[in-house]
């Protein structure tokens, strides 16, 4: 059940193994249990992407444990905010809710090296929106 009294955000990308686990990750460490954080893919895959692991676990964040969640319209239903990541017209659309969509490039396949640019993209993204629902 959601706390009323904090913000709630989904993130959503396809696989949920990239870049909406980032997301998750970043914002549960950075809002220090402020806001309610959750992510979710379309077609999830069924592990997270082990680079983006790797690259998480470089900035002092491990998402090791993490697994890819299903979609549903009960999760989105329990959110606030909305934040897609490429899942196209698979995202359900609900009246109320709060929709951002973030054009970031999918980690799929790739090495470390070609993860590090979005994830600091994606933590950039993240101050930026913690600063918007808790101000």
């Amino acid at each position: 059940m959601t706390d009323p009294r904090k913000p709630s955000v989904l993130f959503v990308c396809v696989h949920n193994a990239g870049r909406s686990q980032m997301a998750a990750a970043f914002l549960a460490d950075l809002a220090q249990g402020k806001v309610e954080v959750r992510s979710a893919g379309s077609a999830p895959a069924d592990t997270v992407n082990p680079a983006v692991v790797q690259a998480m676990a470089e900035v002092g964040i491990d998402i090791s444990a993490e697994t890819p969640k299903v979609l549903t319209a009960e999760t989105v239903r329990a959110s606030d905010v909305v934040i897609t990541m490429g899942c196209g017209d698979a995202c359900p659309v609900f009246p109320g809710k709060r929709y951002l969509d973030w054009k970031l490039e999918d980690p799929a396949g790739r090495g470390v090296a070609a993860v590090r640019p979005i994830r600091d993209e994606i933590r950039v993204r993240i101050r930026e929106l913690l600063s918007d629902l808790t101000d």
